[in-house]
C-alpha cells in the first residue's frame, strides 16, 4: 500500500511542468484558450498625509516663556499653543496707548478753536484767512490721531504675535523646543495635523493613469490601505485627486486616495502600500506550471494544425497569484497549448494531442500497473 502510494505521488509529479510518465507513445495533454472572469490586485508604495499638515512658526523673535500643548494633544482652532517674551512688545503697545491719547487731545483742542472761528466767523468777527486755519489745524490734529491709532493697533498685533495659535483644529506633532529657546520666524515650533481623514499619496506609471482616466474618479473602485506591519486598514479608501502633470524624472503621475480614520490610527508621515484591485471578464488564464521562463522570458508550445508544437513566447500581467498567469499576449482564444510535459517538448516536435482527463487517466493506470521493483526503481532515479 505504502509503495504504491509513493508510485502514484511520484508519477503526480512527473505528470507537472517538470516533466511526463512514459507511455511508450507520444501523448501529450492540450486544452483550447478560453476566457475567464479574474479579480487581481496591484500595490504601490504610499505615504501617510494628515488632510491638512500646517507648520507652526512664529511672527516675531523671542524667548518661548510658555508651552501650552504636549505631542499628540487634539486642538482647535485658535488655540494658544506657545507664549514668547512679550515685555517688549507690551511696553511698546503702552507707548503707543500715550500718543494716542496725546493725539486726542489735541485733536480735541484744535476741534473747539474750529468750532469758536466758525462762530466768529458767522459773525464776521474773523475773515477767511483765520478760518481755513483753524480748519486745517483741526483737520492735522485728526490725521495725527489717525496715525497715533494705527501705530497703536500695529503694537497690539506684534504683542500678538508672542501668542503664538493654531489655525486649525488637529493634533500637535513634535515639540523640538523647549522652554526658554530663543526662536524667530525660520523656527518651526511644531506641525498641526488634521487627521480625521488622512490623504494617501502614491505614484501610477504612465500606462496605469491612462487606464485609470478612462473613467471618473468617482466610479473609480474603492482602494484598500496595508500598513506598515502588513495588516490591511479596517476602512476602504477612494480616489480623490489625480496630478495633471506627468514627473519627467520619473515618468509617474501623482495620485491621492482619502481614507477616514476615525480612530486616529493612521499618523501622518506614516507609510504603506496601496491596494488597487483590478476586475477582467475576459482574461486568458494559464497555469504557471506550463510555463517556461528562459532570460526572463515567458514561453509555451502551441499546438499547430499539423499536431506539431511550436516554442511561442507570451506576455503577462506582472501580478499573479503565484499559481495561474493572466496572459496579455501570445495567446489568443481558440488557441491550443500543451499543459504538461513540456520540458520533454521541442520546437516543432509532432505530438497526439489527447485531454488532460486522458492523460491524467494514463498517469493512473500505469501506477497500478507498475512493480514493486519498478517503483523502487523509479524512487532511487
Amino acid at each position: 500500500m505504502l509503495l504504491f502510494a509513493a508510485a502514484t505521488m511520484l508519477l503526480a509529479s512527473c505528470g507537472g511542468g517538470g516533466g511526463r510518465p512514459t507511455f511508450g507513445d507520444n501523448e501529450y495533454p492540450v486544452v483550447t484558450v478560453g476566457t475567464s472572469s479574474t479579480q487581481m490586485q496591484t500595490t504601490y508604495p504610499a505615504t501617510i498625509k494628515g488632510v491638512q499638515d500646517v507648520q507652526i512658526s512664529p511672527k516675531v523673535q523671542g524667548f518661548i516663556t510658555q508651552i501650552n500643548v504636549k505631542e499628540g494633544q487634539t486642538v482647535s482652532a485658535g488655540q494658544v499653543l506657545f507664549v514668547l517674551d512679550n515685555v517688549t512688545y507690551q511696553s511698546q503697545v503702552r507707548q503707543s496707548q500715550a500718543q494716542v491719547n496725546t493725539a486726542q487731545a489735541s485733536c480735541n483742542t484744535a476741534k473747539l478753536s474750529f468750532e469758536n472761528a466758525q462762530k466768529l466767523y458767522e459773525n464776521k468777527v474773523i475773515g477767511d484767512f483765520e478760518l481755513q486755519s483753524a480748519t486745517n489745524s483741526y483737520e492735522s490734529a485728526k490725521a495725527a490721531l489717525a496715525l497715533a491709532e494705527a501705530g497703536l493697533a500695529s503694537a497690539k498685533e506684534m504683542l500678538s504675535f508672542c501668542y503664538v495659535k493654531s489655525p486649525a483644529a488637529g493634533v500637535v506633532g513634535t515639540l523640538p523646543y523647549k522652554k526658554g529657546a530663543l526662536v524667530n520666524t525660520a523656527s518651526v515650533l511644531t506641525t498641526v495635523s488634521n487627521n480625521s481623514s488622512m490623504e494617501v499619496y502614491f505614484s501610477l506609471t504612465e500606462k496605469d493613469a491612462l487606464n485609470m482616466t478612462q473613467a471618473s474618479l468617482g466610479e473609480m473602485p474603492s482602494v484598500k490601505l496595508q500598513l506598515a506591519d502588513g495588516t490591511i486598514y479596517g476602512h476602504e479608501g477612494k480616489v480623490s485627486k489625480m496630478s495633471g502633470v506627468i514627473d519627467a524624472a520619473t515618468g509617474s503621475v501623482q495620485v491621492i486616495a482619502l481614507f477616514p480614520n476615525p480612530d486616529r490610527m493612521l499618523k501622518s508621515g506614516g507609510s504603506g502600500s496601496i491596494i488597487i484591485p483590478k476586475s477582467n471578464s475576459s482574461a486568458i488564464v494559464i497555469a504557471q506550471s506550463c510555463v517556461s521562463e528562459v532570460q526572463n522570458k515567458k514561453f509555451v508550445y502551441t499546438l499547430g494544425k499539423d499536431n506539431k508544437v511550436k516554442y511561442t513566447e507570451i506576455k503577462v500581467d506582472p501580478q499573479n497569484d503565484g499559481n495561474n498567469y493572466i496572459v496579455t499576449d501570445g495567446l489568443k482564444v481558440g488557441d491550443k497549448y500543451v499543459t504538461n510535459g513540456i520540458t520533454k517538448l521541442t520546437d516543432g516536435m509532432e505530438i497526439v494531442p489527447i485531454t488532460p482527463e486522458k492523460y491524467q487517466q494514463k498517469i493512473d493506470d500505469q501506477a497500478k500497473a507498475m512493480s514493486a521493483g519498478d517503483i523502487v526503481g523509479a524512487m532511487k532515479k
